[in-house]
Parts: structure tokens; sequence; C-alpha cells
């Protein structure tokens, strides 16, 4: 039976990690070890974690590195095949290792697998919607526009995909390995999958089901929307170096993909001239994303303007009413999939 290395990064979740360990232990599947990285959490997270006495726990402490910076820690101590990650206020359904393991040992060339997401509140309460990616024969581009993997607590890596794309630095005073581009405190994710989908031959493949729960937590959000199109822009840089001919074709479509998701994100924010704003400047960077995905851009585009324009009592009433329509849509989806299509 293949270890399974689960690396949760710590810092300022008293609220969320008890659930997000819990979530780990209670997996079907019991060959993992759990590293928890304490990124110099000010609050009372680890004092949480040291109250559990589970042998495959194992704490490591570190100076705050961010994000990016815990991750590479926990892949530096891993002892596993497979990398998990999940993030300190999100949740796993309790099959999920044992599904992913499944899926990496029938399909040895495909390195990261992944699974659609459904998004809770600050509560931990289902919204009833869900992530809805592509989730096979996923290219380079594909991944640059829309990263159909969709969270950090989505996938399950094989070790052999990160010693592919690790590099060397000195970051902190000494010559270390790194994985995660620790130059960013935003899209990491993204800027890691891109190194493996445009840099390897490992293939991206998703699983059906939602096994991933994603929270969604607004403290702080908006004023983060313009950092993190920052934050991608400054991945887009750096890539330009790396893969000119996927950039050179992409990175437009890829921009105003990027602006429409941050639109809908103001959208959930409850901020209609952002969302506007956000909107038409997705549409004047590459309006053709109205033909490759009409539905979800129009979508967006009528929602913010709803947003805008409407008393705030009775654009929630008519958001309710799509959430629902929308979770039974996805619900379907997800139904059709696991029988359309061959999975493990």
């Amino acid at each position: 039976m293949k270890l399974v290395s689960v690396i949760v990064p710590v810092y300022n979740v008293e609220n969320y990690i008890a659930q997000t360990i819990n979530s780990v232990l209670n997996q079907t599947y019991p060959h993992f070890e759990l590293l928890i990285i304490d990124d110099e959490s000010p609050d009372r997270s680890v004092e949480i974690c040291q109250g559990y006495s589970d042998p495959r726990i194992k704490i490591i402490s570190q100076k705050n590195r961010g994000l990016a910076g815990a991750r590479n820690t926990g892949i530096r101590h891993a002892q596993g095949n497979y990398l998990a990650f999940l993030d300190s206020d999100d949740l796993w359904l309790p099959e999920k290792l044992a599904r992913h393991v499944k899926h990496l040992e029938s399909l040895p060339q495909v390195g990261v697998s992944f699974s659609r997401s459904e998004f809770i509140d600050s509560q931990g309460q289902s919204l009833g919607i869900y992530q809805m990616p592509k989730l096979q024969n996923i290219t380079p581009s594909h991944l640059l526009c829309r990263n159909p993997v969709g969270n950090g607590s989505a996938p399950v890596i094989r070790r052999e995909v990160f010693e592919e794309i690790c590099f060397q630095d000195n970051l902190h005073g000494e010559v270390e390995n790194f994985y995660f581009d620790e130059n960013f405190r935003q899209s990491e994710d993204i800027e890691c999958w891109l190194r493996i989908a445009a840099e390897t031959s490992w293939k991206i493949e998703g699983l059906p089901e939602a096994l991933t729960l994603y929270r969604v937590n607004g403290e702080g959000l908006s004023a983060n929307l313009f950092k993190q199109f920052d934050s991608w822009e400054q991945m887009i840089t750096k890539h330009r170096d790396r893969s000119p001919q996927l950039l050179a074709a992409w990175e437009n479509p890829a921009r105003a993909y990027q602006l429409r998701y941050l639109a809908r994100r103001a959208v959930r924010l409850k901020n209609g001239d952002m969302a506007v704003k956000l909107t038409h400047r997705a549409l004047a960077t590459h309006w053709q994303i109205v033909l490759g995905e009409p539905n979800r851009t129009l979508q967006t585009l009528f929602a913010a303007y709803l947003l805008k324009l409407l008393p705030l009592s009775f654009y929630r009433g008519c958001e309710n009413l799509a959430l629902k329509l929308t979770g039974i849509v996805h619900q379907l989806h997800i139904l059709r999939d696991r029988f359309a299509v061959k999975y493990v």
C-alpha cells in the first residue's frame, strides 16, 4: 500500500483547523502521514494541532514563508509516494485519498489527479454549487486560461512530478530545493500546475466526484482581487520567457478569462461596481470569450449588472434561486460524468 503525504500549511486558522484535521483522519485510505506546517501562526492553531495524539501526525514549525513556502517545507519532509495538499480551512470527503490513489495506480501516465470541489460557506455549510472543470485531455493552454484543478486542496500528485520541476535557490540563508515558487504569495497554484503541464510529459486528469469541500470566505477578499490580478500578471511575465509559444498564442485570452473569474468573485462579494468594471475589462481584452464560453460569460455580465442596478434584498432573492438551479444542473452533470466517462 503506497504512502500518501498530506501537507497542511497552518496560519491563523484556529476556527477551522480541527475540522480540516478530522477530515484527514477520517479518510478510508489509512496509509498516510499528515504533515502540519506551522508557518509561524500567531493564533491558537498550533495548540489545537498539538492536541491530537495520532502517530501519523507530524508538526513542523518554521519562520513565516507564506503558503508556497509552507508547501515546499512539507514536500522536503514528505516520505510518501504521493503528495496531497489540503489548505487549512478546506475539508475532504472520507473517500478522497482512496479514489485518487486508485486513479494514479491505474493510470501511470497521470501525474496529477484532482477532484471536483463543492463550495461551502464559513460555517461549513454547503452552498449547493460546485467547481465544474474539464476533467480529461487538459492542455497547457486550457490550464493557463481556466485552471481546471481549481484550488490547492483538490490534487494528489506523484512524487516524481515534483522531482522533475524541482529547482534550487537560496532564499532563506541556505541552498534548498524548491517546487512552488515562493516569489508568489498568490497564484502559486496555477504557476506550479502550468510548469507541470508545459514542461513535463505528465498528464493532469480529474475525477468527476466532488471530493474536496472548498471554503468560500470573504474576509479581506475585496482588497485582494487586484492583488490577485497583479500576482497573475507576475506569473504571466515569468512564463513568457519559459513558454514563449504558449504565451504568444494564449496570453490575451487567458487574461480575459482571469478578469472574468475575478468579476465572478466580485459578484460573490456583492460589489456590483467592481464586477461590472472587471467584466467590461475582460470583454475589452478579448471579446471572443463570449464565443468560447457564452453561458458563463453572459451569466457573469448579467449578474454583475443585476447586482449593480437592483436593490440588494431583491438581488439576493434572485441569486438564491439561481444558485439552487445551478446546483441541480451541477449534480446532474456529475452523475452523467460518472457513468458516461470511463474512470477508475
